[in-house]
């Protein structure tokens, strides 16, 4: 069966949006998700290397192409979902899935050795940001907004159980995902362990921590920003040098993960300035 593609705006939360009442928008105005439809398409599209943030099956498709996409997703570490055959027909927008949709990133990702490129590149001691499993679209799109603007290199960001470089994360990111590279890896706390052989320690946010005043986050840092619900998972914490607090003085106990984000990048810019 052929390719079946198709490219549009979509919000994950909304659903289609249109591109303006016009129809005029060119595609560098306008952001796109590409949704692939069809075992073949979807295969072809994972041999080729395309960047794919998440893959819908037919709960319980056993057959030959449905293995091939489960094995080459695996390879890649693309998250899989299975789903019944309601959900896919609600999420096809051709009518011809054949049990399974594909949704490649609206950004092409950056790698690890980039970001550390864009410090050496500007001399200056790598700021990274991480993420830990943030699944919110819009908190994604705002850190990489303040990333941008707080001077960080980069943002880093597990494949797996966290939101990818969807049109939703690019439009909250206002532009900002043309600037600053996101990498996408397989398992977050290796990583970091690989980037302290490049001289970075890690400070991750936590309300049990340190006041972040008396840090000091100078230097080659790595932040490190929890889920929305759980925070910083058990065994990255165990992988960061120090725990950073907000002070709050509110009858609440707890901030957005972009606005903590946010708190913690820009006392990193007072202290590095």
């Amino acid at each position: 069966m052929r390719k079946e593609t198709v490219v549009y705006m979509r919000d994950e939360e909304n659903g289609k949006e249109p591109l303006g009442d016009s129809g005029k928008e060119s595609v560098a105005e306008a952001v796109i998700e590409t949704s692939i439809e069809g075992r073949n398409a979807v295969i072809e599209a994972l041999r080729a290397g395309k960047a794919i943030d998440k893959i819908f099956i037919l709960d319980g498709a056993q057959d030959g192409p449905i293995q091939t996409i489960r094995r080459e997703a695996k390879k890649r570490g693309t998250f899989v979902k299975y789903v019944t055959r309601e959900r896919l027909d609600q999420l096809s927008e051709t009518g011809k899935h054949q049990g399974v949709i594909a949704y490649a990133a609206a950004y092409e990702y950056a790698e690890v050795e980039d970001i550390l490129a864009a410090a050496r590149a500007k001399n200056e001691p790598p700021f990274i940001i991480l993420l830990d499993n943030i699944e919110d679209p819009h908190n994604l799109g705002a850190i990489i907004r303040t990333a941008n603007l707080a001077g960080a290199h980069g943002v880093i960001i597990p494949k797996n159980r966290a939101v990818g470089l969807t049109a939703a994360v690019a439009r909250t990111s206002a532009g900002a995902l043309n600037y600053t590279p996101v990498a996408r890896v397989v398992n977050l706390g290796k990583t970091m362990e690989e980037l302290k052989k490049e001289g970075l320690w890690f400070v991750c946010a936590d309300m049990d921590g340190t006041t972040m005043y008396e840090l000091d986050l100078t230097g080659p840092i790595g932040l490190v920003i929890g889920s929305e619900g759980d925070g910083v998972g058990r065994l990255v914490k165990e992988k960061c040098d120090f725990v950073a607090s907000i002070p709050m003085k509110g009858d609440i106990d707890s901030l957005n993960a972009s606005v903590a984000a946010g708190v913690l990048a820009y006392e990193i810019v007072r202290q590095r300035s």
